[in-house]
């Protein structure tokens, strides 16, 4: 095990911690940008850095077609290809083949997808999924599991719950190293008590790292989503990290923070600041409008981040459209805002 998880305060369920990773000592709760191609659109890793942000997820699946892992181990691993000093976690590749390729064919040896490249079908196996990731060298990389929107319901939820039980022993016989690396497992389940409970326990049983929440946030109503969450947390170790995956919205992190979940990952705040959408206290602020064009005051009033302190929603909405600028700026900005929410998640431990 190359982590260490130290819970230094507890309100009911919710918890403040520090998670050290090979890179770098995280305090949580933390929310992780996403950086598909090792790199967060737009940002330098320097802006993230002030910004606060502690671990960067990468896809292995983009990263796997260029620039190819096997070029990224070459050239000493993801942290210095990208040059970020703080800690990296990779997805297993398995969510975007379901979710880009929509050929994608689950068998209990692997993920079977056309080659974007050549059209031609390629295998990712469990095996091949924790070589890719040992090659990147992130400081936590995810099990290979078998993905299923939570929409579905039927024996095929219990089928893809099953073949993950099975595919984490292949992920944890195939993994390399786990002095420098640590593998989570994911529970799934669908929306099923009984199966998330069975996932868990057998996930618990192999004694890993840590433990994510899988299966959620693809659109599902609140309540059960939260209830799964609920569920879920209360059944995980108390000294193992959980992390809810693909949760992005500033209230769903709030919740599940409070139910006892530490970390958290999402696109949204990135790709809403790319449609030109700030996110601020009261909501979001939809800086296209056209009342923005002569509005003087920043994006937010109770924001120190360096886009508030020097631009106005009137100059940001005047690039939001027509120059790269404008969405960088909000994506300085929305990540910002997604940093802060969990210092004030943690307001009740002052």
């Amino acid at each position: 095990m190359a982590l260490r998880f130290e819970v230094l305060a507890r309100f009911n369920r919710a918890r403040a911690a520090t998670l050290t990773l090979p890179h770098f000592e995280c305090n949580t709760p933390l929310f992780m940008p996403v950086g598909t191609q090792g790199t967060i659109k737009g940002l330098t890793t320097n802006q993230l850095e002030d910004i606060g942000c502690q671990i960067i997820l990468g896809n292995t699946y983009h990263l796997a077609l260029r620039p190819t892992s096997e070029l990224i181990d070459e050239l000493g691993g993801l942290h210095k290809f990208m040059n970020w000093p703080r800690a990296l976690l990779t997805d297993s590749g398995g969510f975007q083949m379901v979710s880009l390729l929509h050929l994608a064919d689950i068998t209990e040896k692997g993920v079977t997808f056309q080659s974007p490249v050549d059209g031609k079908p390629m295998l990712l196996t469990p095996e091949e999924s924790i070589q890719i990731q040992n090659r990147i060298g992130a400081d936590i990389i995810m099990a290979l599991d078998d993905v299923v929107k939570t929409t579905i319901t039927g024996p095929r939820i219990e089928e893809a719950m099953y073949r993950t039980l099975r595919w984490i022993d292949r992920c944890i016989a195939a993994h390399k190293r786990p002095n420098e690396q640590n593998l989570f497992g994911i529970v799934q389940g669908g929306l099923d008590p009984v199966l998330r409970d069975i996932c868990v326990r057998g996930l618990v049983d192999r004694k890993l790292p840590g433990y994510a929440i899988g299966g959620l946030a693809g659109g599902e109503d609140k309540d059960s989503f939260w209830r799964v969450v609920a569920q879920c947390t209360a059944a995980l170790p108390d000294d193992k990290p959980r992390y809810v995956m693909g949760v992005g919205y500033p209230l769903d992190i709030v919740v599940c923070s409070a139910l006892g979940a530490d970390m958290y990952d999402c696109v949204y705040p990135t790709r809403t600041a790319r449609f030109g959408t700030a996110l601020v206290p009261e909501g979001v602020l939809k800086l296209k409008h056209n009342a923005m064009a002569e509005d003087l005051r920043p994006i937010d009033a109770t924001c120190t981040c360096m886009v508030c302190k020097n631009y106005t929603r009137a100059y940001i909405h005047s690039l939001v459209t027509k120059d790269a600028m404008g969405s960088q700026l909000l994506s300085y900005h929305n990540l910002s805002y997604m940093m802060r929410v969990h210092m004030h998640g943690l307001m009740f431990y002052d």
